[in-house]
């Protein structure tokens, strides 16, 4: 049987639990987290001005100083993203989910009658969002996988196909629809999840989401047009591939964005700013 405490030694014992109660890891990358993924509620929350590398091809350099990388979910194992995790980093996992990919391993998964126009990569054409019957389970599976490599967020790439002549008679509707059933899926694994371009749907999405990732922006004169999530205290990943640095930086420095210059292939080279 246990011995009670005695007042004092109660009193000792609340303080040492109260001083450990903190997060004290020292590779732990700066944002709001609650603690590991698992659990909604507990996920990684990016704040705004967190300096990040995106490699999406190439052998992964796990080297660059930064506290955030993304990369592809597909490409890696679990074994890269713990070593990033030792590193300090925390780690996103890039899919598509806006357009089927002829190279993915479950791409014979997905019905034929759901795949639409090319969508200007080799292989891969824009998928009919409004069939989240079907996709909502593939969907799933894919950031199951994300979860289970023990990442710490999602990229859905391809998320603004209404924008775009899928060969569907996509509306903004559909797409509001189906991104939020993105973010859900995610969030119910525990990963925050970050918009990807969608500048108009902004305002009806910067609740669902945790962070926003940009192209191009700065080329496109449209930069400000992510400042809600920047007021609401979340990290807009952002990168240009033709502006050089001196064009951009400035005002991205002032709008507080996490810019960099990068080749179209996101290979390892970076620029930031």
């Amino acid at each position: 049987m246990k011995t009670p405490l005695t007042p004092v030694l109660l009193l000792v014992s609340l303080l040492l639990v109260g001083g450990c109660a903190g997060d004290t890891r020292p590779d732990a990358a700066p944002g709001r987290d609650d603690g590991p993924n698992g659990s909604a509620g507990e996920r990684w929350r990016p704040e705004p001005g967190l300096d990040w590398q995106w490699q999406l091809s190439g052998a992964l350099d796990p080297t660059v100083d930064v506290p955030v990388y993304d990369i592809d979910g597909f490409d890696h194992p679990a074994s890269a993203v713990a070593d990033l995790h030792r590193r300090g980093r925390k780690v996103i996992c890039y899919l598509s989910t806006g357009a089927w990919e002829d190279f993915r391993p479950d791409a014979a998964k997905f019905p034929k009658s759901l795949l639409g126009k090319g969508n200007g990569w080799e292989g891969e054409r824009w998928l009919d969002i409004r069939r989240t019957d079907v996709l909502g389970p593939l969907m799933a599976e894919r950031i199951d996988m994300c979860r289970k490599k023990g990442f710490d967020a999602v990229e859905p790439d391809n998320m603004d196909g209404y924008r775009n002549p899928t060969g569907f008679p996509l509306t903004a509707a559909d797409q509001l629809r189906y991104n939020r059933l993105v973010a859900r899926l995610a969030h119910e694994r525990g990963l925050s999840v970050g918009l990807k371009n969608d500048l108009p749907q902004i305002p009806e999405l910067v609740g669902d989401f945790d962070f926003a990732v940009n192209e191009q922006c700065a080329q496109y004169d449209e930069c400000a047009e992510l400042t809600p999530f920047i007021e609401a205290g979340k990290a807009v990943f952002h990168v240009e591939y033709e502006l050089p640095t001196r064009e951009f930086c400035p005002e991205t420095r002032r709008l507080k964005l996490s810019a960099m210059l990068k080749e179209y292939d996101l290979g390892v080279w970076r620029r930031a700013c």
